[in-house]
């Protein structure tokens, strides 16, 4: 298959910032295209047909949030006539609102996770993500768990750092989103890559690897559902124009996997 790649990135990827790493996002812009979008797009479509089942997990109780994150969307700039999406590369996309996360699969770059805190919980839980470009973790393993077991195997995300992103999902407000970054290098550019928290992990120096992979992460409050959204934008570059936009790697993530 023929990477699909970015040949640059509207933020330094090799300026690393402790975890969790958040700052302030305009509400108009958590929402991005890039050069990579219809190419993008195609592979979405490709892997929500042919692994649904990998990539798409939902609690029938997280309808109604996924139901208004895929109306946030459409309110973000999406071109709708007759329940469809007209998307970007001219595509028409039919709504399925009994499916709102098929949908945004089909009509949006970002992968989405939905994370809620039900009553008595210390901690929010992942109750439904379209995730069609994880970057080495599999959703089946992350599914219905709460934070803490979303971020095992991270060595950094000690209980620490748990405890400040559990305060940072309590807190964020509607209307007021975050946003943070990744960055890591990989020898592989493909975008589905799950891997098992099981799985060994190979860690070596950036000077090895040939791809950049980064993620622009949004965190963001539904005003109705009280949900918390974690939206990812994937951008996979070359080495070469990662060096030729922002120059040589000081503080980039260190691990090739």
């Amino acid at each position: 298959m023929t990477a699909i790649l970015q040949t640059t990135i509207p933020y330094d990827p090799l300026n690393a910032r402790k975890l969790p790493g958040v700052q302030p996002l305009a509400p108009e812009d958590w929402i991005q295209r890039d050069e990579a979008y219809s190419e993008q797009i195609a592979e979405r479509e490709r892997l929500l047909a042919d692994r649904r089942d990998q990539v798409l997990k939902m609690l029938s109780s997280a309808l109604p949030a996924a139901t208004e994150l895929l109306e946030m969307v459409l309110a973000a700039g999406e071109t709708v006539e007759d329940g469809a999406v007209i998307r970007q590369d001219g595509r028409r996309v039919a709504l399925d609102w009994q499916d709102p996360l098929g949908s945004l699969g089909r009509i949006a770059q970002q992968d989405f996770c939905i994370l809620e805190k039900p009553t008595g919980s210390p901690e929010h839980i992942l109750t439904g993500a379209v995730l069609c470009f994880p970057a080495s973790w599999t959703l089946a393993e992350k599914y219905m768990q709460p934070l803490t077991a979303i971020h095992v195997p991270v060595d950094s995300y000690d209980a620490g750092i748990a405890a400040r992103v559990q305060r940072l999902f309590d807190g964020v407000q509607p209307g007021r989103p975050l946003w943070r970054f990744n960055a890591l290098w990989y020898e592989d550019p493909t975008l589905f890559q799950p891997r098992s928290q099981s799985a060994p992990r190979q860690h070596s120096g950036p000077d090895q690897a040939l791809y950049l992979r980064s993620e622009r992460q949004a965190i963001l409050r539904l005003p109705r559902t009280r949900a918390v959204v974690f939206s990812i934008h994937t951008r996979v570059l070359a080495r070469a124009d990662v060096m030729r936009q922002w120059g040589q790697p000081a503080s980039a993530g260190a691990d090739l996997v």
